[in-house]
């Protein structure tokens, strides 16, 4: 294990965690941000990733020791006091805990969900929190995929990634184009393509599950505030809404998600 032990904050070997905050420029170079132990050691966990560089304090370098020789080749990892972390990468990093990772090739959404049978569609939804959510619920009760609008926050975002406790490394994903036509192929493909309304005239989501669970199932749905676009909506084979106490017309999309999600598994 190549193990660099670092004293001085400004020390340039430390360079590639200084531009933490510009998700473009890590997305230009193939590079995403594995952040806390927990992401970390789940990253170590899967052989397709492939490390560049760890930044770690001596708590996490105990920690994740025995998971790093055989997985991490000739990444270097450096080791640094805890209160180094913000003056090197520009914010409190109290976790103590960094990786730099290879993303893996993007993928056609069609291999994305050649086995699924219950997948996400998501339009338009910028909030890292609630697409990190998002795959976190698609974990948690059996989504076989998620798929993205382009316009659409990066799932391998740092903060996304965090908030899904790292299960966007986990749930198969893809970015959907041209947007909204090609969710037509997804009817095509034999989904039952459902978009998640909060209006009174969609079918209620129990009976939408007991007449369609036994389907291949895409549940569509739209950003907080604006929800799906009516392009998208007409597209959609019925409407499907999450009944709610009177005086309250939304729900939280995370909440949405996890609800909906937790009736088709």
């Amino acid at each position: 294990m190549n193990l660099i032990p670092v004293t001085d904050a400004g020390d340039t070997r430390l360079d590639p965690f200084r531009h933490l905050r510009d998700a473009d420029l890590l997305r230009a170079h193939g590079l995403f941000v594995a952040e806390g132990r927990l992401v970390v050691e789940r990253v170590l966990a899967d052989p397709r990733f492939v490390f560049e560089a760890l930044l770690l304090n001596r708590a996490s370098l105990e920690a994740l020791r025995h998971a790093l020789p055989g997985r991490i080749g000739g990444a270097a990892v450096f080791e640094c006091p805890t209160q180094a972390f913000e003056s090197i990468t520009g914010f409190n990093i109290h976790r103590g805990c960094l990786a730099l990772v290879r993303r893996l090739p993007a993928i056609p959404w069609q291999e994305a969900v050649v086995c699924a049978r219950l997948i996400l569609v998501l339009e338009g939804v910028t909030n890292a929190d609630n697409v990190g959510a998002v795959f976190r619920n698609a974990a948690a009760f059996g989504a076989g995929a998620v798929l993205l609008s382009p316009t659409c926050c990066d799932p391998l975002y740092r903060k996304a990634i965090r908030t899904s406790m790292g299960h966007v490394l986990r749930v198969p994903f893809a970015r959907v184009e041209p947007w909204p036509d090609a969710v037509i192929d997804l009817r095509t493909a034999g989904f039952t393509v459902a978009a998640l309304s909060p209006h009174e005239t969609a079918i209620t989501l129990d009976a939408f599950a007991a007449a369609h669970r036994s389907e291949p199932l895409a549940l569509l749905v739209g950003a907080e505030g604006s929800g799906l676009t009516d392009a998208a909506a007409r597209i959609a084979d019925l409407r499907v809404r999450i009944p709610m106490a009177p005086g309250i017309d939304s729900l939280n999309l995370a909440v949405a998600t996890g609800i909906a999600l937790s009736r088709l598994r």
